[in-house]
This record gives C-alpha cells, sequence and structure tokens, in this order.
C-alpha cells in the first residue's frame, strides 16, 4: 500500500509539474519537431545509380590455363579506382556533365572533387577459391547526386572507362613484358654465343686432349705399343738373318748358308701367315717377309734368284748380296721404332692431360649450360608474352563487361525522411521533458502545502486558495495566445534554419543516405 501510495503521489507531482511547465514543454517539443520536419522537408532527394562490371575470366582460362591470377586483377582494378579518382579525371567529369551547379559558384574545384570522390562508390564481389586467395567475378561502381539522369550517365561513363582502361592497360603491361623479354633474350643470346665460341675455341686448341677423346687415345696407344712390339720383334729377327748370312773370315759360306735353308723358311711362311690374318698384302712387313721366303726357295731350288741372273751362270754367295738389304731393313725399322715412340709419347701426353682438360672443360660446359637453360627458359616466356601481346590486341583474354548498366532511379536513396521525422520527435520528447526538468530545478518558488511543511517545521494553519478574477483570465488567454505564437513563430524559424542548413551543407543528404544504402 505505501509504495503505491508514493507511485500516486510521484504521478501527481508529474501532472502538476507538466501543467505549471506546460509551455516550456510545448515550446521546446515545437523548436525540436520544427528542425526535425524542416530537416526532413527540406533536405534535397539524392539519386543513386549502380553499375555491375563483370570480371570475365572465361576466355582467358580456356587459352592460357591457370593463368587466372586473383592479385592482378585486384591489382589492376585498384590501379584503374585510382586512376579514375583522379583530379584531373573526375574535373573532366564535372565539366562534361555540368555536376553540382548549385555549389559550382561558391565552391573551389578541388572541393567539387573532394564532394565527387565521396559520391563515388565501388563494391568488389569475390569468390572463393580452392587454391588460392578469393577471385574477384565483378564489382558494382554507384554514383550519388540529385539529378537521376546525370547519377545514370556518370555511372554508365565511369564503367566504360574502366572497361577501356582495362584493355588499355593490359596491352600495354603484355607490350612492355614483350619487350623487357625480348631485350634480356638478345642479351642472352649474345652471352650464349660467346659460350658456344669458347666452347669451340677450347675444342680447337685442345683437340685429343678432351675428355671424350680419351678411350680413343687409350686405343690409340695400344695399337701403337702392339706395332712397337712387333717392330723389336722384326728387328731380332733382322739381326739373327744377318748373323746367319755373315761369311766367316775363311771366305767360306757362312753356317747358315750350308745349313737346311728348309728350317729358315719354315718360320716365315708362319711369319707371314700371321701377317696376313692382320694386314693386307700391300702392309711393309708382308712384302718383305713375302720377298725373303722367295729368294730362300730360289737359292733351295738351286736357281737363279729373284733378281733376274742368267741361268747358267754361277749363283753369287748369298751373304755378300743379302748384308745390304739387311742393313737398309735394320735402318728402317730403327726410324720406324723412332717414330712409333715419339706418337706414343705424345698420346701418353694427351691422356696425362686430360684430368686437366676436363675440368677445364667441365667449368665451360657448366657456364654454357647454365647460360643456355635461361636462355631456352626466357625464349618460353618470351613465346608466352608474344601470344599474351597477339590474344590482347585480339580482345582474346579477361575482359571487364558491363553486366547491368546504369539506368535513371525511380525513387531516392535519402533522405530517409520517416527516420528524420520520427528521431526529431523523440529528441523532442526529450528535450522537452529535459527543459522542464531543468526548470523544477531554478525555480525556488513553494507550489503547495507539502513543499511548505517539506521546508519548515514552522506549523501551516491555512491554505487560500488563489483568486482568480475576471482581468487575471484576460490576462492568461491573452498570455496563453502570446505564447502559441511564439511557439509557432519559432516552429518557423526553426524550419526555416532547417531549409538554410539542408541547401547549404547538401552533404548531410549523403550522410543520411546510409540510412537506406
Amino acid at each position: 500500500m505505501r509504495d503505491r501510495a508514493e507511485q500516486a503521489s510521484g504521478l501527481r507531482m508529474a501532472l502538476e509539474v507538466f501543467r505549471r511547465r506546460l509551455w516550456l514543454a510545448l515550446t521546446a517539443f515545437a523548436l525540436c519537431l520544427g528542425g526535425a520536419g524542416g530537416l526532413a522537408l527540406f533536405l534535397p532527394d539524392i539519386y543513386r545509380a549502380r553499375v555491375t562490371v563483370m570480371v570475365d575470366h572465361q576466355l582467358d582460362a580456356q587459352t592460357r590455363p591457370g593463368s587466372i591470377d586473383p592479385e592482378s586483377v585486384d591489382t589492376r582494378l585498384q590501379t584503374i579506382s585510382q586512376e579514375i579518382l583522379s583530379r584531373a579525371r573526375l574535373g573532366d567529369l564535372i565539366d562534361r556533365f555540368g555536376l553540382y551547379p548549385e555549389v559550382r559558384a561558391k565552391s573551389s574545384a578541388e572541393a567539387l572533387i573532394e564532394r565527387m570522390r565521396r559520391d563515388i562508390d565501388l563494391d568488389v564481389k569475390s569468390v572463393g577459391q580452392s587454391w588460392g586467395r578469393d577471385a574477384t567475378i565483378s564489382f558494382v561502381l554507384g554514383y550519388r547526386g540529385r539529378d537521376p539522369i546525370k547519377v545514370a550517365a556518370v555511372a554508365n561513363a565511369m564503367a566504360s572507362f574502366y572497361v577501356e582502361q582495362n584493355l588499355e592497360l593490359r596491352e600495354r603491361q603484355a607490350t612492355r613484358s614483350a619487350a623487357v623479354l625480348k631485350a634480356q633474350l638478345d642479351e642472352m643470346k649474345s652471352r650464349l654465343d660467346e659460350q658456344e665460341a669458347r666452347v669451340a675455341e677450347f675444342k680447337t686448341l685442345h683437340a685429343g686432349e678432351l675428355p671424350q677423346q680419351v678411350e680413343a687415345n687409350l686405343a690409340t696407344l695400344q695399337r701403337l705399343n702392339s706395332q712397337l712390339q712387333l717392330n723389336s720383334q722384326n728387328q731380332m729377327r733382322a739381326w739373327d738373318r744377318r748373323d746367319s748370312l755373315a761369311p766367316d773370315p775363311a771366305g767360306n759360306p757362312s753356317t747358315g748358308e750350308t745349313g737346311s735353308l728348309a728350317a729358315r723358311i719354315a718360320p716365315l711362311r708362319r711369319e707371314l701367315a700371321d701377317l696376313r690374318r692382320r694386314y693386307s698384302d700391300r702392309y711393309p712387313d708382308v712384302i718383305r717377309v713375302r720377298d725373303e721366303i722367295a729368294a730362300l726357295e730360289a737359292r733351295q731350288a738351286g736357281g737363279p734368284a729373284d733378281d733376274g741372273s742368267a741361268a747358267g751362270a754361277p749363283a753369287a754367295h748369298p751373304s755378300r748380296e743379302e748384308a745390304p738389304a739387311g742393313d737398309g731393313e735394320m735402318t728402317r725399322l730403327k726410324k720406324e721404332e723412332a717414330g712409333l715412340r715419339d706418337t706414343i709419347a705424345r698420346f701418353e701426353a694427351r691422356v696425362e692431360r686430360a684430368p686437366q682438360r676436363q675440368q677445364e672443360f667441365q667449368e665451360l660446359s657448366r657456364d654454357y649450360a647454365t647460360t643456355h637453360d635461361l636462355y631456352e627458359s626466357l625464349l618460353k616466356k618470351y613465346q608466352e608474352a608474344r601470344l599474351a601481346e597477339e590474344m590482347e590486341h585480339g580482345g582474346s583474354t579477361e575482359q571487364f563487361r558491363v553486366l547491368d548498366a546504369a539506368i535513371p532511379p525511380n525513387d531516392p536513396v535519402a533522405p530517409n525522411r520517416g527516420f528524420i521525422v520520427a528521431m526529431g520527435v523523440i529528441l523532442s520528447i526529450g528535450l522537452a521533458a529535459g527543459a522542464m526538468a531543468l526548470r523544477e530545478q531554478l525555480d525556488g518558488s513553494f507550489h503547495s502545502v507539502e513543499e511548505v511543511r517539506a521546508f519548515t517545521r514552522v506549523p501551516v494553519l491555512a491554505s487560500i486558495p488563489p483568486i482568480v478574477t475576471r482581468r487575471d483570465r484576460r490576462r492568461m488567454r491573452l498570455r496563453a495566445c502570446v505564447l502559441a505564437a511564439s511557439v509557432l513563430l519559432g516552429m518557423v524559424l526553426s524550419a526555416g534554419a532547417s531549409y538554410a542548413i539542408a541547401h547549404r551543407f547538401e552533404q548531410i543528404a549523403s550522410l543520411l543516405s546510409r540510412v537506406r544504402g
């Protein structure tokens, strides 16, 4: 019961305060509501037009698989955005479409450009990829302004600029990349030619000492050693023949002359057969052994020798005729031995120098292989760059394509007048309540017996109600009319201030456009 009594007492006090401060509350409420209503009424309509531009990756994916680079698309998009937001480009759009005519005379060119930058918005749409970062598939370009026809035209113009700049930028990048790769390729080609010339010069200068010729040199050394061994055997045979054919001091035929000629012919025939297995009939050793066999067979038969002597003439002593031939053969064999030894020495030196030449050749080959790999890599990149350049000029690669062009909007996006009025009502009620509370706090007079009794302990004997005369009623009515007129005038002045603010600071409408954007 006590709580209800306190609540009833508080409500009664609030009603009494409201009756006492009614006109103050009405004035505060009217002024705030008039300002909010004026803003809602006089703020200009702001229209926004949007263009949807599609990033077409299809052709790029078909012609060059794996060439979709989300980072490249985003970077190019940001580059074009910075270019379209440049002072020159925005100034051209303002002059071309006659934008902001209401403030052009009172604002500087820089202020107009900054305002247009705030009126442009870009919304990028991306899709996730399993192999990397999100790929941009489209973007929405928007522009805000008072004239719906102009905002649509400006939005379409900016979208066209994005499409044109993307194509031009890709062509320029492709051409520049091809030019840079061509310069690098030419430089690498000259280095490769220089390396090839050094390798060829090395091969020419060290012919026979190269690593790949070691096996051939070893095979030649083996053959030369075999020839040297055969030469040594031939010299030993020649010495034996010369000793066997030499005459004794008494002038009698040698012991070999009186011996069996068949025993001398048999080994020569075996030697001849062995030589014919390895060499042709024109080989010098084959001819020599064959002539010896023929001479010995002629002597064995007792007939003339192969030199064509007469049949009836007595045969000359064999040792005297064959001794000079044996000396000539020994001389030839000695010369042949010296030549073989010189040749063997040269080939042995080649084999000994082969490891050093192999190390030098490996260094040259390593440099040449590295240069060749770099050249092949640059050549492949250059061919891809040329292909990309041809595709760019032919329009067969990634493109920005206008999917939905901007059309003049029918409904404004700002200001949200209902929201402004609702917020004005709420602020007006709050302002009125605050004004009444403040006035009560500053008022030091007593309005009831309870207030007097609460203030002092002096007993209150009686309470006399106010006596209202006819004159007082007229004065109260006059006061009410004046207050009503004041409230109306305040509302008009508040609405006028709102009108001035709305037309002077149009950015308020742009800020409020976000409520519905």
